[in-house]
């Protein structure tokens, strides 16, 4: 087909490119996935919204709308919310300062002692992974009679040693997060302690041969190979036992029950006690919400902040 322009000149019609034809195949590999994630993502995130933004009675026929006043309230000082939040929401932050540091490096420390080929090291890998296995309530128990007040074996060695009387470790503000950060420690330095085994094993062995060469000491090693090498991972390492570490629970509720005075209560036991025990189901939402947002940022300022450390020193 032609198209006259002008006498004796003529250009041919642009052909219209061919239709695509739009698959459903990989959408229909994405709808399992999607079925699943608004059911137990979008949809609870949505019913959440829902009664913190009302007031929410289990035996009420119709649910009154009150917007953002739960909201208020943990901003409100005076009320028992702002009050009970703040604390445990403290509590748990200071939980989380102890444990990440002592977690880390321990878990640093055991993996680069047990690397060594040492006589035992496989007993001594499974002797301090094997803790982990527990669940939190056999954990508590144990570390809860171990500082009882009365009858506890650390009570019990501090007399046959000393001859001095008992400690009231689980009852006295201060001393009762012992246990608790003790025990943590105890329970989970194993799965840190197995992710830095596997990293150090893939450290190249010629990059030790060359530094002892030059001259280079084994403190000089770990901090200018070892420690650098091993940026990727505890990077990882921090995040993980940062957000294990805010999501405290059962070791509270079991070795100390969040007392003496809600000292070492976490602010997940409290949002679960206005929930089920003073039967606050809105104003418990809207703390979970304001505690995951919190989860949220704090992460995401971790993550930047050491991703950068990490990439420095791999520039380096």
């Amino acid at each position: 087909m032609t198209v006259t322009q002008a006498p004796g000149t003529t250009t041919t019609a642009p052909a219209r490119p061919p239709r695509t034809r739009v698959s459903l195949e990989p959408y229909l590999y994405l709808l399992p996935h999607a079925l699943l994630f608004f059911v137990f993502t979008v949809y609870p995130v949505g019913y959440g919204i829902y009664i913190a933004t009302h007031r929410w009675d289990l035996l009420a026929e119709t649910q009154a709308f009150v917007g953002s006043e739960y909201f208020r309230n943990l901003l409100r000082p005076g009320t028992p919310q702002f009050d009970f939040f703040w604390r445990t929401l403290f509590n748990t932050a200071l939980f989380t300062v102890v444990t990440v540091p002592l977690l880390v490096a321990s878990s640093l420390g055991l993996a680069v002692l047990l690397h060594r080929p040492i006589f035992g090291r496989s007993f001594f890998r499974a002797v301090f992974f094997m803790p982990g296995i527990l669940t939190v309530s056999v954990m508590g128990i144990l570390w809860r009679w171990m500082f009882d007040n009365q009858i506890g074996l650390v009570n019990a060695a501090r007399e046959l040693m000393t001859g001095a009387g008992p400690i009231p470790w689980l009852s006295t503000e201060g001393l009762a997060w012992i246990p608790i950060v003790v025990g943590t420690v105890w329970w989970t330095v194993g799965f840190n302690m197995t992710l830095y085994l596997a990293a150090l094993s893939n450290v190249s062995q010629s990059l030790y041969e060359a530094a002892a060469l030059d001259g280079a000491t084994s403190g000089q090693q770990f901090r200018f190979i070892t420690w650098p090498m091993l940026g990727p991972i505890t990077l990882f390492v921090t995040v993980t036992t940062a957000l294990a570490s805010f999501q405290l629970f059962g070791q509270s509720l079991v070795i100390t029950n969040g007392g003496p005075s809600r000292s070492t209560q976490s602010v997940t036991q409290y949002i679960t006690e206005e929930a089920f025990t003073n039967t606050q189901y809105s104003s418990a939402a809207a703390m979970g919400f304001v505690f995951g947002l919190f989860m949220l940022v704090l992460t995401a300022a971790q993550f930047r902040i050491m991703a950068r450390d990490v990439q420095a020193g791999e520039q380096k």
